[in-house]
């Protein structure tokens, strides 16, 4: 297969820019002439293997770090962003939005903050009321899109406290007895904090099944739900270690984000102490290790790590380490209508910002079996194929009368990968009609003969004809 150029002229900008070197300068300590040095950062010119081979010797640079997957992940969404009716405007070509995704990273993600303010804009106008406009329901920005972008531009690694609850679980991993009884031991060690495993709070509340942990600050305990399995009892505790033990490092992160709320922040703030527990329950260096072992059977890594297949799946997702790279998945969790409430890739599907999911993906199929993984073999509108892995779960919180949560799980990776997954194992992926077409959303997929699509794509012409009836009442030039 012949090799991907790699234009990245916009990083080694960004590298030159943080050496405070002259083009001239950096120009001489890779050996190349300015001019040459010009074109790479105008992307006229791919990065030759000689450049990158300069670029980590004289500027300590992990070449696995400059792929082109960032601009690959905001070309995503810049293109959905255009497709939106609220944009309005005449299409640029792809070739011209790449250019700019690939010259201008920082015009483009500006572009999306302005797109997802005016959707936010016309949310208001259109669903606008007269308590809506009493309590200012809609007056704020989204704080849970604004987290998720930050998750989504930085590959879902947070290098520092990956490195921390690395360190953590190895510690715990040397201690006797359950993840459960060593988390605990180290948290009231380390911060004087008592955990209690109960059904009733200590602060005298009613049994419920939907409060998980409580911390009081002042009695310096930590509650557990006693209904929730160990592995979400583990993760708990490694959470409230990651928001009394890394604090600095958390609020130094949030900062460096510029979060344009408080509740961006505070939502952030969960997310990264979730982060740290993940990292915590399955430390990278042994959990990659058992992942290639074990060739990524979901089942297996959860009864070794003691977690649920939740928490390995996701952790999958976020073997990103520089120098040190898992296989790229892609993970989401999906309701029954369809809604994307937790997504992640490090491959090149990138899921729909708006809207729900395609109908033909098989995490919608995974609720006709569940606790059941399905499997399918994929393929997008680009061309490339997937490896698609789907599982219902269903989490009960407590009696008869509480409600029972089900979504379905869903995580993949490309094919070039499905040899070291257990389940592509009696899978043909030599043959084209073993892959299904699937999309990312009806508005932005141009595939003329769906029978499932819901909306006609914005950048093609409709042709209805009164006299002449398919699947969907027109066709697409």
């Amino acid at each position: 297969m012949r090799a991907r150029k790699l234009f990245i002229g916009g990083k080694i900008r960004a590298i030159r820019t943080e050496a405070e070197l002259t083009q001239a300068a950096f120009a001489a300590k890779l050996g190349i002439s300015t001019s040459y040095l010009n074109q790479i950062e105008n992307n006229q010119r791919h990065v030759s293997a000689a450049v990158l081979l300069a670029l980590a010797e004289n500027f300590a640079v992990d070449i696995t770090s400059l792929s082109d997957q960032d601009s690959d992940r905001i070309l995503a969404d810049v293109v959905e962003a255009l497709a939106d009716p609220l944009v309005g405007a005449a299409q640029p070509s792809s070739a011209d939005v790449k250019l700019v995704v690939q010259n201008a990273p920082s015009f483009a993600k500006a572009f999306l903050a302005m797109h997802q303010a005016m959707r936010r804009a016309g949310e208001q106008i259109a669903e606008l009321d007269e308590t809506l406009e009493r309590t200012g329901a809609l007056s704020e920005p989204t704080p849970y899109e604004e987290v998720r972008d930050f998750f989504h531009y930085v590959d879902n690694y947070i290098h520092e406290l990956d490195l921390a609850g690395e360190k953590l679980g190895e510690q715990i991993s040397k201690s006797r007895g359950s993840p459960v009884r060593g988390l605990a031991e180290h948290i009231e060690r380390k911060h004087r904090v008592r955990v209690t495993i109960g059904a009733e709070r200590q602060d005298g509340s009613e049994k419920d099944g939907k409060t998980l942990r409580h911390f009081d600050p002042l009695s310096r305990v930590l509650w557990l739900n006693a209904r929730t399995p160990a592995s979400t009892q583990a993760f708990q505790i490694a959470h409230q270690t990651g928001l009394l033990e890394h604090e600095a490092t958390i609020d130094r992160i949030i900062e460096k984000a510029a979060f344009h709320s408080n509740d961006a922040a505070a939502i952030c703030r969960i997310g990264l102490a979730n982060y740290f527990a993940g990292a915590a329950i399955l430390p990278y260096g042994a959990f990659l290790t058992a992942a290639r072992e074990l060739r990524h059977d979901l089942t297996l890594l959860a009864d070794r790590f003691g977690t649920s297949i939740e928490q390995v799946a996701h952790r999958l997702s976020t073997l990103q380490r520089p120098g040190h790279k898992g296989v790229p998945f892609f993970f989401a969790r999906v309701d029954q209508a369809g809604n994307i409430t937790k997504r992640h890739s490090a491959t090149k599907l990138q899921f729909a910002r708006f809207g729900s999911a395609c109908p033909l993906w098989n995490a919608h199929r995974a609720f006709e079996t569940p606790n059941r993984i399905t499997r399918q073999l994929a393929e997008t509108p680009d061309g490339i194929r997937y490896l698609c892995l789907a599982l219902a779960v269903t989490k009960a919180s407590g009696g008869w009368r509480d409600p029972v949560q089900t979504y379905a799980l869903a995580l993949g990776c490309e094919v070039t990968h499905a040899n070291e997954l257990v389940y592509a194992d009696d899978l043909d992926l030599s043959q084209a009609s073993s892959f299904e077409p699937i999309g990312i959303s009806c508005r932005i997929c141009e595939r003329r003969d769906c029978h499932q699509r819901a909306v006609p794509p914005l950048k093609r012409r409709l042709h209805v004809d009164a006299n002449d009836r398919g699947i969907i009442p027109y066709s697409l030039d």
